[in-house]
């Protein structure tokens, strides 16, 4: 591909993302490349994605140097503009990220002569009653270090608003929407609703939607299910429900989650992709569905996800299963697998699914 324009998010907090940062221009600058750092700390306030992408001149790849966090930062920015994203892990999980940054450069160079595929994450975007709105002096309780707010979700100009189907939000969410308690004494009363379809009314400290990237994410921790990211759906997790129910449900992308919170319940705070966006109050509602457009991330190998998995969760086999013999066979996703086994082993088409079996 051409790459013109490369925008840098950048985790300035680390000296070898700023150190890595430099590697990146130096490349830059060695093929004359225009690159231009997104960071949205420096003014003292924060601009939603649009002017964000039109600030770094839109460009045709962004590179994020940090963790998943900034990964997330870089997606949002990716997404809006339908550009590639290629993150370089320098965190502690790196379930998003592609490249260590000692292969930066060499990652660049894969880029640069179109030795790659393309990684096509589903997206969530929202509907809701009303337009999300941040409480005036909530910012700074909920700051925390991390910086200004992100600002509340503008509307998408289009897409039809009407009564009934609330307004479309102009915001998109690569691992998950959270609605949360804002009193700690008190939990969340929400009505959850799929595919318009009542499921139950819910008491909990938290009620969350997440994508199959997300799966490992918040979702994970609330004992939701692991979910490949190749796969199309929507994950509802709750988070310490009052009620026997306490199991997540996954629907088809075809099946929107409504959360509706309810009379009595207290104010309950969104959250998208871990940044607070909003507040809804009693009657007020969201609907969280499969978003229209895809992230792109740059893969520039096969993806591991399951040799990650077990990495990343420290996986251990069970002392019974291998008490009495040898332990299971384990091989790198570049080695052939033994031959009884090869037929698992689907062969991954570049920017496309697997073929069938």
């Amino acid at each position: 591909m051409t790459v013109n324009r490369i925008g840098l998010v950048v985790h300035g907090g680390r000296p070898e993302a700023v150190e890595a940062a430099g590697v990146v221009r130096a490349w830059c600058a060695e093929h004359a490349v225009r690159c231009t750092d997104i960071d949205v700390w420096h003014d003292g306030g924060r601009r939603d994605a649009r002017e964000e992408v039109e600030a770094a001149g839109d460009p045709d790849l962004i590179v994020t140097l940090g963790g998943d966090g900034t990964f997330l930062r870089g997606a949002r920015l990716a997404a809006e503009g339908d550009v590639l994203v290629l993150g370089v892990d320098l965190g502690r999980v790196g379930f998003l990220t592609e490249v260590s940054a000692d292969g930066v450069r060499e990652a660049l160079d894969a880029v640069r002569e179109n030795r790659l595929s393309v990684d096509r994450r589903m997206l969530l975007t929202l509907r809701a009653s009303c337009r999300l709105e941040v409480p005036e002096g909530m910012d700074a309780w909920v700051e925390y270090g991390r910086g200004p707010l992100l600002p509340p979700p503008q509307v998408r100009p289009d897409c039809e608003v009407d009564a009934e189907w609330g307004i479309p939000l102009n915001v998109t969410a690569l691992n998950d929407v959270v609605l949360e308690k804002l009193a700690r004494d008190r939990q969340i009363s929400v009505g959850v609703y799929v595919s318009g379809r009542l499921l139950a009314s819910y008491s909990a400290d938290a009620l969350l939607v997440a994508t199959p990237t997300g799966s490992t994410a918040y979702s994970f921790a609330a004992g939701g299910p692991v979910v490949s990211p190749r796969a199309e759906a929507l994950v509802f997790t709750p988070v310490a429900p009052h009620m026997t129910f306490d199991r997540s449900v996954v629907t088809a992308p075809d099946e929107p989650v409504g959360l509706r919170v309810l009379e009595r319940s207290g104010k309950a705070a969104v959250s998208i992709d871990g940044q607070l966006r909003g507040v809804l109050g009693p009657g007020e509602w969201l609907g969280v569905y499969a978003a229209p457009r895809r992230l792109r991330a740059v893969r520039l190998g096969p993806m591991d996800f399951y040799g990650r998995l077990r990495e990343r969760m420290h996986l251990t086999d069970a002392p019974a299963a291998v008490a009495d013999g040898s332990a299971a066979p384990l091989w790198s996703v570049t080695t052939p697998p033994p031959g009884d086994l090869a037929h698992l082993a689907l062969l991954t088409v570049p920017d496309g699914p697997s073929p069938p079996l």
